[in-house]
């Protein structure tokens, strides 16, 4: 298995999801984020001590957007002919095997990306057996 290319740091500047105003008073508003347009709104006023709206300064670094710690980004992977695709890119890409996978086609992706050397985030799933 290749390790991942060089990168800058990955920093995230929020991780915590943003919740629609009110929804933590009333049932039928889901958390879902909603921008407030009533003309007193507190959040919208961006007033002190309320719940923070979306902004653009929120995203991530372009470099390191969708990166996980090991520094690749994850490709999902359903048969084993999709881990060809990887072969030139393995220092970016690790494969992610879909979760509907079964575990006799799982086997021949994990024995393919180890010839291959390509890292498989998700390689003991439905795999390992139960002692």
């Amino acid at each position: 298995m290749v390790t991942a290319k060089k990168h800058i740091p990955i920093v995230k500047k929020r991780t915590k999801r943003f919740n629609r105003h009110q929804s933590d008073r009333f049932k039928c508003v889901d958390p879902a984020w909603r921008k407030p347009k009533g003309i007193d709104n507190r959040v919208r006023r961006r007033f002190k001590g309320q719940a923070a709206m979306p902004s653009i300064g929120y995203g991530t670094n372009r470099k390191t957007r969708h990166m996980m710690p090991s520094g690749h980004k994850a490709f999902l992977v359903q048969n084993p002919s999709d881990v060809d695709l990887l072969l030139m890119h393995n220092r970016t890409y690790a494969a992610e095997i879909g979760h509907a996978v079964s575990s006799r086609k799982r086997i021949e992706i994990i024995a393919k990306a180890k010839q291959l050397g390509v890292k498989v985030t998700n390689p003991k799933a439905r795999v390992t057996t139960e002692v």
